[in-house]
């Protein structure tokens, strides 16, 4: 297995600690991987096996335990004769009947340390989450960065970044990826696999939904548009002109839905000269860039999209708030927040000709704060700093083990 490091360092100052920890992400990003990373780092740390209890939803050996009381008697039973600290790690946990009311409990009677994960973002703002609400940490796991991309690869010299990065482009970061054949056609069809069952699973069934080929339009669309503005008005009005029934009620629905289940994220745009965020034309990109080749195919043609819905992924990983900007006129890609810190970012695909230089560095140009600002391309040695403003080779920035620190370097005289 290879060690999701961020992921883990994040959860670890919360191990032993009385609060569930809570895994989301989207189906098959490796949130069963990683609670079996954490097994293995208890066990290195001198926790007996015996002490931890592992439930795999997925498994049939589990597929009897279908509600909370089952649950309960379960865990009890296999943590009887067992002495000092347990831990307890359940995966796929909505798929048990009201868990929320199991895991208050353990909590309650210190049970056991508490890991779950979980498919859906909204299953921690259901009615029955109220049980466990103030008494969790949620940690949101994303696919593959491009850095560990080429971990999985194990493709680490210089000289192969360039091709693995087209590689990574094309297939994008599921971590199933790296069992199959590096082929255009099985990866593909491996992807469109899970986005199927992403879809119909998480979407459709969990949210009875019968319209289907609707909500397939819907996120066919959004995929389409991925890094525009946006709005359920937009896509409605695009339904009505094919003819096709869909209001602006229902399509903002749907892609609550597909949001939910990490199919899209939305963006919000945020006002930099009003300091506030705007409640229209938000942008969405896609959980993974391969799940919008699944639904588009691949198209070289819009590779700067493909960029910014990497770029955007990144900076999510890393742990920042993103948002898109606009000042006046002006746009700014993102708008990416942690703790105090701010950057903003501006994305091309190459500074090809002057018109495209005076865009991006003259958008970020307008905005007179002192945070750090920044253009991100594919060119390669430019010596690029126009009135404090940065530019990174964009697969550098992606592999900078630091962000803020990086720019100490970008932003030399």
């Amino acid at each position: 297995m290879i060690p999701r490091k961020q992921y883990l360092k994040q959860i670890t100052p919360f191990i032993d600690k009385p609060i569930i920890k809570v895994i989301t992400g989207i189906r098959r990003c490796g949130k069963s991987t990683f609670l079996k990373i954490i097994y293995e780092s208890l066990v290195e740390g001198g926790v007996k096996p015996k002490n931890i209890l592992m439930i795999n939803k997925d498994s049939l050996e589990f597929d009897y335990l279908n509600n909370y009381q089952q649950l309960v008697k379960y865990v009890n039973s296999q943590f009887k004769k067992v002495t000092g600290k347990k831990y307890l790690f359940i995966d796929e946990v909505q798929e048990i009947e009201g868990w929320e009311k199991a895991l208050s409990g353990f909590l309650a009677d210190s049970t056991a340390d508490l890991f779950i994960t979980g498919l859906n973002s909204r299953m921690l703002s259901s009615e029955l989450a109220t049980y466990i609400s103030g008494r969790y940490i949620e940690f949101k796991m994303y696919t593959l960065t491009f850095s560990e991309f080429l971990d999985f690869r194990n493709a680490l010299e210089p000289e192969k970044i360039d091709a693995e990065f087209a590689l990574f482009i094309k297939y994008g970061g599921f971590p199933g990826i790296h069992r199959m054949e590096y082929d255009d056609e099985v990866v593909e069809q491996y992807v469109s696999s899970i986005y199927n069952t992403i879809l119909l699973k998480d979407v459709v069934a969990h949210n009875a939904l019968r319209d289907i080929s609707l909500l397939e339009r819907i996120a066919q669309f959004t995929a389409d548009n991925c890094g525009n503005i946006t709005s359920s008005k937009k896509i409605a009005d695009f339904l009505k002109s094919q003819k096709i029934k869909g209001s602006v009620e229902t399509v903002q629905s749907y892609l609550n839905m597909l949001t939910s289940a990490f199919i899209f994220h939305k963006v919000n745009r945020y006002d930099i000269k009003g300091k506030r965020l705007l409640e229209i034309h938000e942008k969405y990109y896609t959980g993974d860039i391969g799940l919008k080749h699944s639904l588009l195919g691949f198209r070289i043609k819009d590779i700067s999209g493909h960029l910014e819905n990497i770029v955007f992924l990144e900076l999510l990983s890393r742990g920042y708030k993103v948002n898109i900007g606009k000042f006046y006129e002006q746009k700014i890609d993102f708008i990416a927040t942690k703790n105090s810190q701010k950057i903003y970012i501006q994305i091309a695909y190459l500074l090809a000709d002057n018109k495209t230089i005076e865009r991006e560095f003259g958008a970020l140009e307008k905005v007179s704060d002192n945070y750090p600002k920044i253009v991100l391309s594919l060119d390669k040695h430019l010596d690029t700093n126009r009135n404090g403003i940065a530019w990174s080779n964009l697969i550098a920035f992606l592999l900078s083990k630091d962000i803020q620190e990086n720019f100490k370097s970008y932003m030399q005289p």
